[in-house]
């Protein structure tokens, strides 16, 4: 409860002083590019805008339209009112201009960045978290999502089997030019672990994500794909059975 009061503050001080003077907190031209700009339109905030405003002397954040018509915090999806906190930390550690980082900050560690999003979000914000690892921070995420981890498994594939700049930018659904291709070459250049936290307090590293692998941590992917695979067991073997039954009553 004190690590979320904190944040809280936090980002309560981020709002009231270094973005004090800003009319729209989204979208901002000089803050993240406008390929991660157009991802983020799309996929979390559907075209709504992200803009302080006050009420009571207090400044607060809403979602507003075209119309003007605002919605409060109270009625956003559970995904916006996961992400909008780490948009605002995004923004903090992604500087415009020529400053491309925090010198100060080495780590940046995000707790399941999937959280309430569709899975085009998801990938939305793997993106960004790239950009990050891009700007020369290392990142450390925890997670519960097999998208997320689809993802990761796709690089390791990538990386294994030479591929190319363009197969990251469609799997990322980014349009190809010098600054995505940028990203593109140091994702495919960096070395991804993932590690798989027991019910026991050990670790096991699963880093391959390799589905053919005779470990069911790896294969299983740390249980998150397991119960995926007992549901498409089950259906086989219902639809196989259904199959036979009527090959021996000669229902067609």
């Amino acid at each position: 409860e004190g690590d979320l009061r904190e944040f809280s503050e936090k980002i309560h001080r981020l709002v009231q002083s270094e973005f004090a003077g800003d009319q729209s907190f989204f979208p901002q031209p000089n803050r993240l590019r406008h390929e991660f700009r157009t991802l983020l339109e799309d996929a979390i905030f559907a075209g709504f805008a992200l803009k302080p405003e006050t009420q009571q002397f207090q400044r607060r954040i809403v979602l507003a339209d075209e119309q003007g018509h605002s919605l409060p915090y109270l009625v956003w999806s559970a995904g916006q009112r996961e992400f909008v906190p780490l948009l605002l930390g995004l923004y903090w550690l992604l500087p415009p201009g020529k400053v491309s980082r925090r010198e100060k900050v080495e780590w940046v560690v995000i707790e399941e960045p999937e959280m309430g999003l569709h899975p085009k979000a998801i990938v939305a914000v793997m993106t960004l978290i790239f950009e990050l690892i891009k700007r020369g921070y290392r990142v450390c995420i925890s997670t519960h999502s097999p998208q997320v981890l689809d993802i990761l498994w796709a690089l390791q594939t990538f990386r294994r089997h030479r591929a190319e700049p363009r197969d990251v930018l469609s799997l990322l659904e980014l349009p190809s030019n010098p600054l995505t291709k940028e990203l593109a070459r140091k994702v495919l250049g960096t070395e991804l672990h993932v590690y798989y936290f027991k019910r026991d307090g050990k670790t096991e590293d699963i880093s391959p994500l390799n589905p053919a692998s005779p470990r069911p941590e790896e294969w299983g992917w740390g249980g998150l794909t397991e119960f995926t695979g007992k549901i498409n067991d089950l259906v086989a073997e219902v639809v196989n059975r259904s199959e036979q039954h009527n090959v021996r009553t000669g229902v067609p």
